[in-house]
Order: C-alpha cells, then structure tokens, then sequence
C-alpha cells in the first residue's frame, strides 16, 4: 500500500471506530434506574421510612425494597401502585374522605391507584397477591431485593414517566404491638384482616434517576455515556478526520507530482 492508501485509510478506520463506541449507549438507551423515597402517610403517621430502588429494562424489572420502623414481627405488604385516572402521587390529608383519622388503602385509591405489581419475596407478583401477607417483608428493619420480574407496558411506562407509586401497607394505630381490630376496625380490603393490617404506612413516588443502565452498557464497561449531541459530535469528528486525511492525500499528490 502506497503512502496516500495509508493515509486515506487510518481516518475512514478511526471514524468506524468511533461510530461502533456510540452503538452500545444507544442500545441501552430503553433502560432506566429510579428510587422512592418512602414517607410516613398522613394521617396515619407510622413512625417509620424506607426506600424502593428499582431498575428497569424494557419490562423487566428488578428492585430493592428497604424499610425501618414499621411494627416488629408484621408482615407488610408492599406494592407499585398506578392508575390512569389516579393523581399518581402520595395521598394527603384530604383524602381521608370520611374524616374518621385513619386513611385507609381505598381512601389512597384516588391519588395512588390500584395495585399493579406486589412486591413480594418469592412467587407471583401480580395484583392477586396483594394481600399474600406470608410472602411480603416482616418486621421492624427489612430489605429485600428481586430480579427478572415482568411487568406489563403501562406499568412500565408509567414507572418511566414518574408516575408509579410505591406503597407499604401496615399501621399499628393504637400502639399495642400487634395488628388488632381496635378502634379502626377491620380492613376494607379483607373483612377477615384488621384494618391496621392494610392500611398504607409508608409511600414514594418512582422518580428516574439514571438513562440507559443496561448492565454492559458504557458506564459499566468503563465507557464514557455517549448522549445523541455527543454522537453527532463524534460524527462530525470522524468526518473532519476524513477530510483532514484527503487533504494530506492531495497534497502528497502535489509534492509527488512536482
């Protein structure tokens, strides 16, 4: 190969290049990393706090669920909660709609919406198990985590759109270290479980974090992240290479000629 060959073909290789170093960013760019920071409900005001940290990809989701503070030896249910006509947010005072002091899961219906994945620790973790209390969190201080769950596309894109809430249920109204009827009586979800068995305890909205996480992706590999204006400006780079190595061509041409 001859001296203008060699000069032609090192920028048109290094603009390839590049152009293959922008592809795996792309290829990711569906996937997302979101937390909920998980609050006291009002009204109720359980005397504990958590976080859910969820990644998704496509519609497979994985999460970890961490809480404190909640009642000792309980199970609490846990659930990702969204409905289209909902509020998509934690409820409020107001919701306790008929002003009895407790806010109960259907009072919360209107601002978080209905349960769409149950965040469980092993099995189904569709809404049928929404109240599946031997397979939910127990205790005082948990975490837990699960993999490979799939969701269907409106919860996905609800979770990419920050608009799926993530709600642990599990009030001890009346302090006496066990869910009991009391003076809230018994749930409006399940006439057999005490109401402070269902009742929401903690919330968080789902809020994005971090694009394009897939595991193997540029981040996780050492790679830069490559956003759409930093691949137009490798682009234009592997194409100012080009010209730049025509230009040598030509005037290696000149010199030969002359």
């Amino acid at each position: 190969m001859n001296m203008s060959r060699k000069l032609l073909a090192v920028p048109a290789a290094g603009a390839a290049v590049l152009m293959m170093t922008a592809a795996p960013a792309l290829a990711s760019s569906s996937a997302w990393e979101g937390m909920g920071d998980l609050q006291p409900v009002p009204v109720n005001d359980a005397p504990g706090s958590g976080s859910a940290m969820i990644t998704l990809d496509g519609t497979t989701l994985d999460f970890t669920l961490a809480y404190q503070g909640l009642l000792a030896d309980a199970p609490h249910a846990a659930h990702i909660h969204y409905a289209e006509d909902a509020r998509n947010m934690c409820p409020t005072a107001e919701d306790d709609a008929d002003g009895d002091g407790f806010l109960t899961t259907t009072e919360g219906g209107p601002a978080y919406g209905g349960i769409k994945v149950s965040l469980t620790t092993e099995g189904d973790t569709s809404p049928d198990s929404g109240l599946a209390v031997d397979r939910f969190g127990v205790g005082d201080d948990v975490s837990y985590s699960r993999g490979g769950v799939e969701v269907d596309q409106e919860t996905a894109d609800a979770l990419a759109d920050g608009e799926a809430v993530v709600v642990v249920h599990g009030v001890d109204h009346d302090g006496s270290g066990a869910y009991d009827e009391g003076d809230r009586g018994m749930s409006d979800l399940d006439p057999a479980l005490p109401g402070e068995a269902t009742d929401p305890a903690l919330c968080g909205v789902v809020e994005v974090s971090q694009m394009g996480g897939v595991p193997g992706g540029g981040v996780e590999t050492g790679q830069a992240p490559v956003d759409g204006q930093n691949l137009g400006l490798i682009a234009a780079g592997g194409v100012a290479l080009a010209a730049g190595g025509a230009l040598l061509v030509s005037r290696r041409r000149s010199a030969d000629q002359s």
